[in-house]
């Protein structure tokens, strides 16, 4: 493989970050399962996503650009908000 391409490298890892933020929206019932083509709630799924995403802003801290930074900060906010809504309900 050749070396680093930076805008490539940041380009997968925000694909990455808005793959995890689907996902966790799927088990969160706000958007429809692609597999199965339903709306499903998983809450054990959504939070082990959630916590994953934070995870890797914990590991990556210091090491981002600005704007990786800000869309990880961003897709933590709303996914943590959808949670807290989706449990009280």
């Amino acid at each position: 493989m050749p070396g680093n391409d930076p805008g490539r490298e940041a380009a997968l890892f925000l694909q990455l970050v808005l793959g995890l933020q689907q996902a966790a929206m799927v088990a969160l019932g706000k958007l429809m399962n692609p597999v199965s083509g339903k709306i499903e709630r998983n809450l054990d799924a959504a939070r082990n996503t959630i916590d994953t995403l934070a995870a890797i802003e914990s590991r990556t801290r210091g090491n981002l650009e600005a704007d990786e930074q800000r869309v990880l900060t961003q897709v933590l906010t709303d996914l943590r908000m959808n949670y807290l809504d989706e449990s009280r309900k």
